[in-house]
Parts: structure tokens; sequence; C-alpha cells
């Protein structure tokens, strides 16, 4: 734990808080994750057979989601076959133990790469790994496993466990269950009515291309097949639930009943799900069918949860909230490996009581604008929109009225054009602006991806005592400087006691 702490510290100093080089915007030499890359191909959404793939999420939201009713099938399977009806997973974990948490990473393109050799390096000697949300872009296709999830991490040498997200379930969970559940097809059932008759199935599944996929992450400690596509790591100090948010997120019946039984256990626990509770200052807790939301499982005293963190959104957000006499950490861990979601559109922040300075994000808000000014100047050839990094943390300083995270590097005079590319770039509400956020990503997410550093990548690494859990949150470039020495840009300790 000494040199683990002692990393922590020499990453705090090297992080984007500190400096814009540590933000990875003067990258003198690249990292090494290029040459891990199967090939340079990826996926565009600007395709008609992509779009035409993933149509589930449209359907399930004009005719009526059928997540919760599948995944009663598939759980149903799993129970006939023997696994535990508790969805329990133990690794043989004693005393202290550490563990990696990983959110929307699978697109197989740089940005997934980039996060593979600070992950290894800040990740070893961990118990095991969770991927919180679409392990799989765009629809979660079996065969797509090997370069976008084998391949990349077949040196990580613990189990890797993982939650779907809604892009896992255009495939209808087909990919996901065979690869983490070793679950054989489920048996068509009639579906009538138009989602029936346009709904997309799981694809077969070329078992032998899935086979040499496997062996890339063939060791024996790299094994850990979990019971289901929701499930709960039990450790002697501490509990990690995974749940299944689906498509729309909502929980079934069959699944919040499994959540309050488990949640009645009395040692600590976290929340891993596909969405988040608190994101960009909202509250947007997951339904529970019946009635309630996640939300009060969560809050409830007796169950004893430190901490909901949620995938989903590509970045990274904490938001301490008091409840009653403690504190719970609701995070956003969504910066895998996906394309980046800004955060320089998220207002000053004001939900359920937390302050602005309370609050942390992951890039910094000036970051995330310079980034899109950036890339938008260039794909639009517009020079006038670029934002140097040190202009843009002087842009959202004066929006979001708080003290610079960092200190700008020389002094900055703001000009009439700054301030129109960042309305135009969605810092300021404005009829007009440029895609920048989630709900373009269907149809312009090539307009937010790029090849190249600074990424603004993450991955939480938790240390876990009897005592207490340490949540670090850090920190991918794609810089050769910060792929040796990964930055710690979040670090928070909670009392399990």
């Amino acid at each position: 734990m000494a040199m683990e702490e002692a990393a922590a510290e020499r990453g705090k100093r090297l992080s984007s808080r500190e400096s814009e080089e540590g933000a990875g915007w003067a990258c003198s030499h690249m990292g090494t994750f290029a040459a891990l890359r199967p090939d340079e191909r990826g996926f565009t959404w600007l395709n008609a057979s992509t779009l035409w793939r993933s149509r589930n999420e449209i359907l399930a939201g004009l005719f009526g989601d059928p997540s919760g009713e599948v995944r009663a099938r598939w759980v149903a399977g799993q129970e006939s076959r023997g696994v535990d009806p508790e969805f329990r997973i133990k690794p043989p974990v004693k005393g202290n133990f550490s563990f990696l948490l990983l959110g929307d990473t699978g697109e197989g393109d740089a940005s997934q790469y980039a996060v593979v050799p600070p992950m290894l390096k800040a990740g070893a000697g961990t118990a095991f790994a969770v991927i919180a949300s679409d392990v799989i872009y765009p629809t979660g296709s079996g065969d797509e496993y090997g370069p976008k999830f084998f391949r990349p991490y077949k040196d990580y040498d613990a189990p890797i466990y993982a939650i779907p997200g809604n892009h896992d379930w255009y495939d209808g969970l087909g990919g996901f269950m065979r690869v983490f559940c070793d679950a054989p097809p489920l048996k068509p059932k009639p579906d009538r009515g138009l989602r029936g008759l346009l709904w997309r199935r799981p694809e077969t599944i070329d078992e032998a291309l899935l086979k040499e996929a496997r062996a890339l992450r063939g060791r024996p400690s790299q094994q850990g097949t979990q019971p289901g596509p929701y499930w709960v790591v039990e450790t002697d100090s501490l509990l990690v639930v995974g749940v299944d948010t689906g498509i729309r997120n909502v929980i079934d019946e069959g699944q919040a009943a499994w959540l309050r039984r488990v949640s009645l256990d009395p040692r600590p626990k976290i929340l891993v799900t596909g969405k988040p509770i608190y994101v960009n200052n909202t509250y947007k807790p997951s339904a529970l069918a019946g009635g309630g939301t996640i939300d009060d499982i969560v809050r409830d005293p007796a169950h004893r949860y430190v901490a909901a963190i949620g995938g989903d959104v590509h970045n990274y957000q904490r938001y301490p909230v008091r409840v009653g006499d403690r504190v719970i950490q609701y995070v956003v861990s969504g910066g895998g490996g996906a394309f980046m979601h800004a955060t320089h559109t998220i207002d000053r922040v004001d939900v359920a009581g937390v302050a602005e300075d309370d609050f942390k994000c992951y890039p910094l808000r000036g970051d995330s604008l310079s980034y899109y000014s950036h890339l938008y100047a260039r794909r639009l050839r517009m020079r006038w929109l670029y934002l140097r990094p040190r202009e843009a943390v002087c842009i959202m300083s004066q929006r979001i009225r708080n003290e610079p995270v960092r200190t700008p590097e020389g002094p900055v005079e703001i000009t009439a054009r700054m301030r129109w590319a960042a309305r135009l770039l969605g810092s300021w509400p404005w009829p007009v602006r440029l895609p920048v956020g989630k709900a373009n990503h269907r149809f312009l997410s090539e307009l937010s991806d790029w090849d190249e550093p600074p990424f603004f990548k993450h991955f939480l690494h938790a240390s876990v005592t009897p005592e207490e859990l340490t949540l670090r949150c850090f920190a991918v470039t794609g810089c050769l400087a910060q792929e040796r020495e990964p930055p710690v840009e979040d670090e928070v300790r909670i009392s399990l006691s």
C-alpha cells in the first residue's frame, strides 16, 4: 500500500489540475498504445447498416422496451443451468485488495487502446476488473469481442466482470451472455406486432472465432465466469453490486427483488450500474418496475451503500451527496474507451446540495471546451473557433463563476471572438450550437472522435481495507509521459467502519 500511495501522490502532481502538460496538451511523444491495435479500422455511425443494426433503441422508445422480459428469460436459463440463485461471485481475496473499474470501453479504436498501458501499470496486482456499460460498440455483436475485449485486455492478469449497457442490448444480449456467462442462445419467442417484426435479435456467433479470441485471455488467473447480467461480488469488507439497466433504464421486477435481498447484507456496498444516478447536474435514477427508483435502495441507511458508479456518459463526474448523517459518492465513469462527452456544458453545480467546489469532473471544463474548439476548428476549417487551453480555462471560470482549477499560464484577455466560439460550442445556452452532447452521438459521434492525444479517457482504481475504500480516477491522455506515470485526477477516501 505504501508504494501505491507514493505513486498516487506523484500522479496528483502530474495531473491536468496542475498544468497544461499534465492535461496532455504538450505531448512530445505519443504512447505505445498504437502498436496494440490490430488494424486502423473502426465502425461509423454514418452508415445505413450500422444504424439499422442499432434500431432496437428507437423501437424500445416507440413500442416499449422488452429488455425486462428478455432478461428474465436469460436469468431463468442460467438458473436452470445451476448458477447460484443469488448471483454471487466470490473472488479468492482476503484482507486488503484492489480492483479496477472501466466504463463504456468497446469501440476498438485508438481511444480504447490508449487506456490499456496505463491501466496495466496502475492495475498491477488488482484482484479483478469491472466494465460498467457498453462493452461492445455499436451493437454488442459476439463476433466483435476479439478486437474490442479479448485483445485489448489480454495482458490484464485477473478476471473481468461486466454489466451490459444499452449498446450490448442491441444484440438482445446474445453476445454479452455468451462471452461473460457462457450461456447458450435463447430459443426464439414470437413477439407480435410491429416491434416483433422489426426487432433485432441476437446474431449467430462464430464459435471458432470466439474460441480463438478467448485464447487471448486464456490463463487460469484470468478466468471468472459470471452468473448473469447482474451480480454481486462478495468480499469480507465490501460488496460490489452490479445491475443491468437494459435499453430504457428500467430495473425489472425480478432484478429489483434480487437487489433488495442483496442489499440487506450488513456489509458496505458499491452499486455499479449502466446508467448514473446523478449526471450533468441532474438527478436521473433508474426506475424500478412496480414503483420507486434504484436510489431508494441506495439511500436506505440499512443497506450501507457508500458509492454508486454509473457508465453511459463518456467522462468522469463525482457528486458527494449528503444523505442524513452520511455522504454517498455518486460517480459517473464512462471514459474507458469511447469518444468523449463534453463537460463544459455542465452548469454551475447546484444539485442535491452539492456545492460547485465539491463537484469534480474530468476532463476539466476548460479542457473540454478547448478540445471541442480544436476539433471543430480543424474539421470545419474555421480557425477562429479554436480556443487555446488557457483561454478556455478563463472563459469557463467566468461562465461557472469560480476560481480556475488550474491557474492559466500567462495573462489572458477574453475577446468577442472567444465568446462567440464558446457560445457555438455550448458553454452558454444559445439557440444555435455545434453538437457536443450525448444526445448527438448516434449520428454525429464522428465529429466528436479523434485518434490522437489528448484523449481525456480515464479509469478508476479502488483500494479496499476493512476500514476504508479509496477511489482514484486515473487520467489517460495517450501521451507517453502520462502512459508511464498515470496522472491522478481525483481521489476520495470513504470510511467503511
